[in-house]
């Protein structure tokens, strides 16, 4: 799959599709691995971070779930990049996973919005063998946790962890633990708690014309006001100075 680097990190050129047959493939192989679902705060945190970014390139895949990247993508001359969304891609995946009976895992969120999420995906799939759902505490594991939620993922028969740690949590999480588990780890974000119920996702429209940020800052300010204010006008500089110097 090719590959071009935006700001700090190399970014897939794909779409859905591609990438779901990719996962299987990968899984149909037993190659073990992580997917990182990347939007503009993890450009810039990987943009602040060399180790974060190394992370991010050692990925087995590395999606654009924001339009913003895919825009910069389309900028850079790739005309068949396509948006990756990060819950498009989990549903799809469910949805495989039920037809190829292959039991999936769930690590991250509340309790709360887990127990809502496995509700919502017995719904949707009442086939899908959700084989662990863990919710971890809000903290450093200690070395015992970290052991019994290793054992606990690796004994449930688990071949896809869908980790909802948000970010960079979750792609610190998924890079340590990449040969701990014997399976493919896909970083989903806040899908546990859009689809489990505790938080609200922007409508269709915003999610369309890039403008889903805006309606996630006014939900959650006091949270991600550092993320989008602080981080979107550096992305935008910064992309601007590499379209320029590409020219």
């Amino acid at each position: 799959m090719k590959k071009t680097k935006i700001v700090s990190f190399y970014l897939d050129i794909t779409d859905l599709p591609t990438v779901i047959d990719s996962i299987f493939n990968r899984l149909a192989n037993r190659k073990p691995g992580y997917v990182c679902v990347a939007n503009v705060h993890m450009c810039m945190e990987a943009f602040d971070n060399p180790g974060y970014q190394k992370i991010i390139d050692n990925a087995a895949m590395t999606v654009p779930d924001g339009r913003p990247l895919v825009w910069t993508q389309k900028l850079l001359g790739h005309r068949n990049a396509g948006q990756v969304r990060g819950s498009d891609l989990m549903l799809n995946v469910c949805r495989e996973a039920e037809k190829k009976k292959m039991p999936v895992g769930l690590c991250g969120g509340s309790v709360t919005a887990l127990r809502g999420f496995q509700k919502f995906l017995g719904d949707r799939y009442p086939n899908l063998d959700i084989a662990c759902a863990i919710s971890p505490p809000f903290r450093k594991l200690t070395e015992n946790e970290d052991e019994t939620y290793v054992r606990q993922i690796n004994e449930s028969g688990v071949r896809i962890l869908f980790v909802g740690l948000g970010c960079p949590k979750q792609e610190y999480w998924m890079a340590e633990h990449k040969d701990k588990v014997n399976c493919v780890m896909i970083g989903i974000g806040a899908a546990f708690d859009f689809f489990g119920g505790t938080q609200k996702e922007a409508p269709g429209v915003m999610q369309k014309t890039g403008t889903e940020w805006i309606f996630r800052f006014m939900s959650e300010p006091w949270r991600l006001w550092k993320r989008y204010l602080k981080h979107n006008p550096r992305f935008v500089y910064y992309f601007l100075k590499q379209l320029s110097s590409n020219k």
